[in-house]
């Protein structure tokens, strides 16, 4: 996933029974016959503890009436979301996912992880290169010779590759404009943050309930950088410290999903992370990462059928109170429009399988989720990034994400990859379809300050109509090895590289 752990994509396997890409709606209901179940106490009491989503119709007698049988199969709500008809729940009965997609009401009803709630461990993405002092200082110096740069601004080859740097002097975006980061945390304190920062728009999920509480939305700890690199990207203010973003004149605030043990971003953090942005007024949400722990879910299985339906109500809601979601392709080069993919690397909270699924059967989410804007990443020479994901008619747009092995630029530091902000008043360079996601993120949020009454898909039409297409390349071999690494299926308008093509700021607030 491009945060801590790698925004990678791979797949599972199964044919799936219902796609759910083929409505907008909600998921078909399960068997409406009431469960024959022990009771709760006879069951084994030395069963691990594991997290449930329990999908149900929109109605508060039915909502209250499936929570009686949720305590009767030996389930503790942890938190009832009525409006879109999820409860997540806690329980250490075995069959307790079974027993409740038997209760009249439920649509659907699964594990949101293979592995118990006190799980340790951590996987980790590539390191991040931060800025030395002495690299600081070459940077600052060669950033000195364009006046109204930024000390670091010019180590930032993808401002110039998308003409955001020329579009601040127009229009910076708009205050009134709120762009949360779905991730690992936001440090708010970091002096290129801090000027943008909403803290009334900010908590953390992680639990599936918001806690809003001051600095709930921080990072656990410096080594959770990911949401910190994403906000600055985005919004890092032009003050004459460090880097800039995007959209500097925006708002960003820090939605923390990621679970304190293992760094993974679990299905009830999402839901919490949409549904709160959602009720506090948030225009634009970016989701640099994939729901864990499954990289495609697929609908034949009832525990990834219940995730996908239960973010898929969270986006969905969201949608109609006026939030656009972007999200990143992925960072396995995967081609999301082919036939099959194989899947490695899932579950990734305990032992991964292998596997082989139809990546429009199994999806990866929220990335494949309807209605949200995929991004793929492009380096400095406008070329697909060697590790993006892809796929005609899959992918919507392309943005800077970095390629430090094909496309290096002429900057002081020649780093292909995205510079931004980091914990405690830090710089780093990363890359990954994590770095794509939120240069769209910001340019949507400009072209939201310009059409502040555009609705989600009115902003999405918006974002396509002004990106500027380079077509497929006539041929994709990175390494020179007479090989085509990817292929590029589509013409200039549409096509599975760069979807409608990479984004152009300037053009949003011209």
């Amino acid at each position: 996933m491009a945060h801590l752990r790698s925004r990678r994509r791979l797949a599972l396997a199964v044919p799936v029974v219902l796609s759910l890409t083929a409505s907008l709606g909600f998921l078909p209901a399960a068997a409406s016959a009431a469960p024959q179940t022990a009771p709760a106490a006879e069951r084994a009491t030395d069963a691990p503890t594991l997290a449930y989503v329990v999908n149900t119709k929109v109605d508060r007698r039915t909502i209250a009436s499936v929570e009686k049988a949720i305590a009767a199969a030996g389930g503790t709500v942890v938190v009832t979301y009525d409006r879109i008809g999820v409860i997540v729940v806690h329980s250490a009965n075995p069959d307790f996912g079974k027993e409740m997609r038997e209760v009249r009401g439920v649509q659907s009803a699964g594990a949101t992880r293979t592995a118990p709630l006190t799980r340790a461990g951590t996987t980790d993405e590539g390191a991040a290169d931060y800025v030395t002092a002495a690299e600081a200082a070459r940077t600052k110096a060669a950033s000195a010779g364009t006046p109204g740069s930024e000390p670091l601004e010019a180590d930032q080859w993808d401002l110039r590759a998308i003409g955001a740097d020329r579009a601040a002097k127009i229009n910076p975006g708009s205050s009134k404009v709120t762009v949360a980061v779905i991730d690992t945390g936001v440090d708010d304190t970091h002096p290129d943050l801090a000027p943008n920062f909403s803290a009334s728009q900010s908590a953390n999920c992680v639990g599936g309930k918001a806690d809003t509480s001051e600095g709930a939305w921080r990072p656990y700890t410096a080594d959770d950088y990911h949401g910190t690199h994403v906000a600055g990207e985005i919004a890092a203010a032009r003050n004459g410290i460090g880097v800039a973003g995007v959209a500097p004149g925006v708002k960003v605030s820090g939605i923390k999903v990621s679970d304190p043990d293992n760094g993974l971003f679990y299905p009830e953090n999402v839901v919490c992370a949409f549904v709160f942005a959602a009720d506090h007024g948030v225009e634009i949400t970016n989701n640099s990462y994939y729901v864990d722990p499954w990289l495609y879910n697929c609908m034949d299985d009832p525990d990834q059928k219940a995730i996908v339906d239960a973010v898929n109500r969270a986006q969905l809601y969201a949608q109609r109170k006026g939030t656009l979601h972007l999200a990143s392709a992925g960072n396995s080069n995967h081609d999301l429009a082919s036939d099959a993919i194989v899947d490695d690397s899932s579950p990734d909270d305990s032992t991964p399988v292998t596997r082989t699924i139809d990546p429009s059967e199994c999806l990866d989410v929220p990335t494949q989720l309807p209605g949200i804007v995929t991004v793929s990443a492009t380096g400095v020479h406008n070329l697909k990034s060697y590790y993006s994901t892809y796929g005609k008619g899959v992918v919507d747009v392309a943005a800077p994400g970095g390629d430090r092995r094909y496309q290096l630029p002429d900057t002081p530091s020649k780093d292909g990859r995205i510079l931004s902000t980091m914990p405690n008043g830090a710089y780093a360079f990363l890359q990954g379809t994590s770095m794509a996601s939120p240069h769209a993120a910001g340019v949507a949020a400009l072209l939201k300050s310009k059409h502040p009454w555009a609705s989600p898909a009115q902003l999405q039409a918006l974002l396509k109509a002004q990106a500027d297409n380079p077509g497929c390349p006539e041929s994709y071999d990175q390494d020179g090895d007479g090989t085509q690494d990817a292929t590029c299926e589509g013409g200039s308008r549409v096509n599975g590289f760069y979807g409608f093509g990479i984004v152009n700021a300037l053009r949003a607030v011209k």
